[in-house]
């Protein structure tokens, strides 16, 4: 008999089965080395009748696996167990059934989550529950992947058959049934007329205001949402200054769970009424965000919500850590000299940073990484201030005030990570005025058509300042993130224009 190829390609890594597999009368087993003993190792009671198992099957035999664990990482042989071997399990929400008959081969590529470890004392936590922080030090727990299994199915050539969407980086995103609606793969302007004004001959545009909901949190949102509806979460709950909480509520809304959202009175009222479309329950704070917080905290125990909150669960850092992932298959496996990130919780720096570690560590990186640049407003400039004083963590900011409003955050969770990546990279942090932000951000749209949100502007104005400063080459090429469209920021707009 011949093999045939069977392509397969699940939504989770890890499949919890509760079911039977059956092999019967007259099979011909030609291999039980996996994925039976990769069971047998979970459930060691299977051990010794997988071991044992005849060459060939004289009689049905039947394993009933009760709440087992099969990693589906690899491009691997899976089977050919005579006439039909039937695999049927249901994990996370989602199902999986495969049926392999003569001889058959399945080639199974996806997730290779392998655990979550704290970012600080390196604690090891389960993925298979509802996480937030870690629960030793409190610390934001991080996504580890067994990038040596992912490595034999992400490629370049790969990718270039998936979904056109940031779920194409399946090997290295959580196992969850995708709750989306057509994240990422934003588009990379190469911004020439505004690089002829700043004298800049590689200046590229990666606008996030093409996301669903108009920025780049809808990546986040995506897998964090994902991962708690698969994971059996029936309600989320975040803080807001901005894009976050409307994001959110699109992503529950699809998902069909509730979301509750604390954000500023004085947030954009785009913002309110987009939150509110979707059927979140909104609560207007008087307070910045950091006030908002601390309300959804106390809250949540109590209300059985679980949190969403920036870094307070591991899987909106690997949302938007695919912003790396795409520049990366932008510029052709290698990576911009520069990176302008606006910084406000400072997710996207730190998710980039990870992405380009691991294409690093799956030896997929051609030549080196960019210098990351955190742009801030300086009525809120807590990253900025350290970097200056070479911190390895910052101070709150009292009295936080700017139009940016999610630059507003005046103590970031992931304060450390943000500060070491810029330094690991040799890049730097720049405040701008809310003056010098909105005058950037009427630049970039007279110049190249796009109406970007306020906090797009301060990292347009941190690149002058770094032009006028040298600190970047006229021939280097530099990434500015726009992370969200202006159009919900239509108070900043009117005031900037007159």
């Amino acid at each position: 008999m011949t093999s045939v190829p069977l392509m397969l390609r699940p939504f989770l890594s890890t499949v919890r089965y509760e079911s039977s597999w059956s092999f019967q009368l007259g099979c011909s087993v030609t291999n039980v080395s996996y994925p039976f003993r990769t069971l047998a190792r979970s459930a060691g009671s299977l051990q010794r009748q997988v071991s044992t198992l005849p060459p060939a099957v004289t009689h049905a035999v039947t394993f009933s696996l009760n709440r087992c664990m099969l990693s589906l990482t690899a491009r691997t042989l899976a089977s050919s167990f005579g006439l039909v071997t039937s695999i049927v399990g249901s994990g996370f929400g989602a199902s999986c059934k495969i049926k392999a008959a003569n001889k058959r081969t399945m080639r199974m590529s996806a997730s290779t989550l392998s655990h979550l470890e704290c970012s600080k004392c390196e604690t090891v936590v389960d993925y298979r529950r509802p996480q937030n922080l870690c629960p030793k030090c409190g610390a934001p727990l991080l996504a580890r992947y067994d990038l040596d299994a992912a490595r034999t199915t992400f490629s370049a050539d790969a990718l270039k058959s998936r979904v056109t969407s940031l779920w194409r980086y399946e090997e290295v995103l959580p196992p969850a049934p995708p709750v989306t609606l057509g994240e990422g793969m934003t588009p990379l302007i190469h911004a020439r007329r505004l690089g002829d004004e700043l004298g800049l001959t590689k200046l590229y545009i990666k606008d996030e205001g093409q996301n669903p909901t108009n920025s780049f949190k809808a990546r986040g949102l995506t897998v964090a949402v994902s991962m708690a509806k698969s994971l059996g979460v029936k309600a989320v709950a975040l803080p807001t200054a901005g894009n976050a909480g409307g994001a959110a509520a699109a992503y529950a809304a699809h998902a069909g769970i509730a979301c509750v959202i604390a954000m500023p009175k004085d947030t954009p009222s785009a913002i309110v009424l987009e939150c509110r479309a979707f059927g979140a329950t909104v609560h207007l704070i008087d307070g910045l965000i950091s006030d908002c917080g601390a309300f959804i905290a106390d809250r949540a125990p109590r209300e059985g919500w679980f949190e969403v909150s920036t870094l307070k669960e591991p899987y909106r850092i690997e949302g938007k850590k695919t912003m790396g992932y795409e520049l990366w298959e932008e510029f052709g496996g290698s990576l911009p000299d520069v990176i302008v990130y606006p910084t406000g919780g400072g997710v996207g720096l730190i998710g980039m940073w990870k992405a380009f570690e691991e294409l690093d560590t799956m030896r997929l990186l051609d030549g080196g990484r960019p210098r990351m640049i955190a742009a801030q407003a300086e009525g809120c400039a807590p990253i900025v201030r350290a970097f200056k004083r070479h911190d390895t963590t910052s101070e709150r900011w009292d009295h936080a005030s700017t139009v940016a409003s999610g630059l507003r955050v005046p103590k970031a969770l992931g304060d450390f990570l943000i500060l070491a990546d810029i330094y690991a990279s040799g890049g730097d942090a720049v405040a701008a005025s809310d003056g010098e932000l909105m005058d950037a951000c009427r630049l970039m749209a007279r110049l190249e058509g796009i109406l970007a949100a306020p906090e797009s502007g301060a990292g347009l104005a941190a690149i002058q300042k770094l032009v006028a400063a040298k600190k970047i080459g006229r021939d280097e090429s530099i990434v500015l993130f726009s992370t969200g469209g202006g159009y919900k920021y239509l108070e900043a707009w009117q005031s900037a224009l007159g």
